[in-house]
C-alpha cells in the first residue's frame, strides 16, 4: 500500500472536486492518499509520502504563483519519487485541446518547469456563471465569446470528463 499526497490548487473548488474523485480511486485500488491545499503544505510534510499528484486550474490563462513557488522549491523530492500533474481549464471541453501536448496552458506550463512528471493530464473543467463575481463573469464571458463558448450569464456547465479523471487516478495508482 503506497500513501500518496494529492496536491491541488483551485480558484472556485472544482479542482479541489476532481482531487476528491482521484482519492476515492487510489482509496479504491488499495492506497491511502492524504487531500492536501498546496497553500497549506507547510502543514505537512511531502517527503513523508510515497508519490506526490500536482492538480492545477488555470484563471485567466495562468496557474496559481504557489504551483509554480511548490515545484521549485520541491523539484529534487518530486523527481525522487513517482509524481503526477494535471491541470483544469475550460480550454480542454475542446477535444483538440484536451491532452498535455495539446493543451496550450499545459504546454506554456511545462516550459516554465524543470521537473518532469511521469503523469501528464488536462480535464475540461466547470463553468458556473452565476457563482462568479460581476467583472470576473463578464470577463469569462468574453474570454468564451471569442473561443466560440457558452456565453449564458445563468449557464453552470460541468465539461469534466470523469471516466477519464478516474483512468488518470487508476494510472496513478499503478506508478
Amino acid at each position: 500500500m503506497a500513501t500518496i499526497l494529492i496536491l491541488y490548487s483551485t480558484v472556485d473548488g472544482h479542482t479541489r472536486t476532481i482531487c476528491e474523485r482521484i482519492g476515492q480511486v487510489i482509496e479504491a485500488a488499495g492506497h491511502g492518499f492524504t487531500l492536501q491545499r498546496i497553500e497549506d503544505v507547510g502543514n505537512i510534510n511531502p517527503a513523508d509520502f510515497d508519490k506526490i499528484v500536482i492538480g492545477a486550474s488555470i484563471r485567466y490563462g495562468k496557474h496559481r504563483p504557489s504551483v509554480l513557488e511548490f515545484i521549485e522549491a520541491n523539484r529534487s523530492l518530486l523527481e525522487s519519487r513517482p509524481s503526477a500533474f494535471f491541470s483544469v481549464n475550460i480550454v480542454a471541453r475542446k477535444p483538440e485541446k484536451n491532452r498535455p501536448e495539446t493543451n496550450p496552458y499545459m504546454r506554456k506550463f511545462l516550459r516554465k518547469i524543470r521537473w518532469k512528471p511521469q503523469l501528464l493530464d488536462v480535464f475540461a473543467g466547470r463553468l458556473d456563471y452565476p457563482s462568479y463575481r460581476p467583472l470576473d463573469r463578464l470577463a469569462i464571458r468574453f474570454i468564451l465569446w471569442m473561443t466560440k463558448g457558452p456565453t449564458d450569464p445563468n449557464a453552470v456547465i460541468e465539461f469534466t470528463d470523469w471516466a477519464r479523471v478516474e483512468e488518470f487516478a487508476r494510472q496513478v495508482a499503478a506508478m
